[in-house]
């Protein structure tokens, strides 16, 4: 770490700039929370970033922040389309991994027997686990580049959800400026069979019932209330935005020595916004942010299908709506206010989400009163939580959040850890049904493996960066 860990007001700690740093690294995270962090390289990598070029404000990590490649999983970074730079690992290899949240009018106490059916049904929908093919046919050339360039939209009109999905879906569920012509041969081919197919690791769809409402007015608004039966989907890019990933890192670390950027890490490696590889990369990577949001949105119909399948009626009977699909692993081209003028910055969020307040011109027209929805998924046995964006978060996050929970075990440790458990036994014990392909990936998925999302949701309260609405309990979980 390249200096001393300060605490600045409750909630939000920093590193001043040292050496090369340009600006400050802030963290925050509560006290309980502090320590974890300290434990592992993810403050230091916060500091790493804080030396790349155009960075504006301040290098920044959230509270389930951890260990990542290049950053930290959980950092936020702005640089200046004029003169900063993109990095892919500021991204992550999983493109547009995020979470969308559906609501239903469904009593989930009523449910009785048909939760088990209903998990297993849509585990039989859904394709999960490492190389599984989508629920549509393998895509024609044609039609992954339609996806590639219309995202959400290419899925609604081919009948998966309603067109009313999109305005609840962050960037409408396509970033402009995408081209498919920047993927390789090989990300095509990994991601043509892929389309529809939930994935491998930390990635679920999950069952939960509205366990209790903490802002009324806001609930109301989203639509949540206590005792209803919600989805969450957790999915990404699946092999196109790994291979994209992988094919950028590649081209970048020639290019950035060309650049003459210093790195104080090599994963860190990044080129200028303005530069050729800098503007390839980032219409691959807007190609595979569409891939991601399609490839939720026929997940979403797929698990309206399901439930409608087990418990009868169609969506309107059933209540059925998205809440809102937020991204996790991005960078966006955004306006916001640096030095009282608004400025056009290149955001990259890794394992963080965007949280606009009340009143943003981005954030829906039914929500604008209240602020967007921020979706902080928890693990398979404890809690995950909707929260609302702040006005002091677009101040001082650039509108950002935490995404989860974040681990506090590698894979390997937590399946050390876990030796011969049977985790799916553990949860049914308390009420949760499982289905998993896998032992393996339950035991690098226990709740133990992962931080409360309780105790995050709490530090964002306290540094004043989002305000808890709701939190969802689980009931039924589907892993790869």
């Amino acid at each position: 770490m390249s200096g001393q860990l300060e605490r600045v007001r409750p909630g939000v700690w920093e590193v001043a700039p040292t050496g090369g740093m340009r600006v400050p690294a802030r963290i925050f995270a509560s006290d309980s929370l502090i320590d974890a962090i300290r434990d592992d390289q993810s403050v230091r990598q916060t500091c790493n970033v804080a030396h790349l070029p155009g960075i504006v404000g301040a290098s920044l990590a959230m509270p389930d922040m951890h260990e990542g490649y290049g950053f930290p999983i959980g950092g936020v970074a702005a640089f200046s389309e004029q003169d900063g730079v993109v990095s892919p690992g500021g991204v992550g290899y999983d493109i547009n991994c995020g979470v969308r949240l559906m609501r239903t009018d469904v009593r989930a106490a009523e449910l009785g027997d048909r939760l088990e059916q209903l998990v297993r049904q849509i585990q039989r929908d859904i394709p999960a686990g490492v190389g599984s093919e989508g629920a549509i046919a393998t895509l024609s050339a044609n039609d992954l580049d339609d996806v590639l360039t219309r995202g959400s939209a290419w899925a609604v009109e081919r009948g998966y959800g309603e067109a009313e999905d999109l305005g609840f879906t962050e960037a409408g569920g396509c970033l402009p400026g995408a081209d498919p012509a920047a993927l390789t041969r090989r990300a095509r081919e990994r991601g043509a069979p892929q389309l529809g197919t939930l994935g491998s690791g930390n990635h679920f769809a999950e069952l939960q019932v509205v366990d209790e409402v903490l802002d009324a007015r806001v609930a109301a608004a989203f639509g949540l209330e206590v005792g209803t039966l919600t989805v969450m989907i957790h999915s990404g890019s699946r092999g196109l935005g790994y291979q994209v990933c992988d094919d950028a890192l590649e081209a970048m670390h020639t290019a950035a020595k060309r650049h003459r950027i210093a790195l104080p890490d090599p994963q860190l490696v990044a080129v200028p916004v303005t530069s050729p590889e800098g503007r390839h990369y980032l219409a691959a990577m807007r190609a595979a942010a569409n891939f991601a949001w399609a490839n939720r949105q026929v997940m979403m119909s797929l698990a309206e299908r399901a439930i409608a399948r087990v418990v009868g009626g169609n969506r309107a009977a059933l209540g059925f709506r998205l809440v809102y699909d937020i991204a996790h692993n991005i960078a966006k081209s955004e306006d916001h206010v640096v030095d009282g003028r608004k400025t056009r910055l290149l955001v990259h969020r890794k394992g963080a989400t965007r949280a606009f307040p009340a009143g943003h011109p981005e954030v829906p027209l039914a929500y604008r009163d209240v602020g967007q929805p921020v979706l902080i998924p928890g693990d398979m046995g404890r809690a995950s939580y909707v929260c609302v964006g702040t006005e002091r978060a677009l101040v001082e996050t650039f509108g950002s959040a935490a995404h989860g929970a974040g681990r506090s075990l590698s894979r390997t440790a937590a399946r050390r850890q876990c030796g011969a458990r049977d985790i799916a036994a553990e949860l049914a014990r308390r009420g949760i049904v499982v289905a998993s392909r896998s032992r393996k990936t339950l035991a690098e998925e226990m709740p133990e493996a992962y931080k409360d999302a309780t105790r995050v949701v709490d530090a964002l309260r306290l540094a004043g960066i989002a305000v808890p609405v709701v939190r969802l309990r689980p009931i039924g979980v589907i892993k790869g």
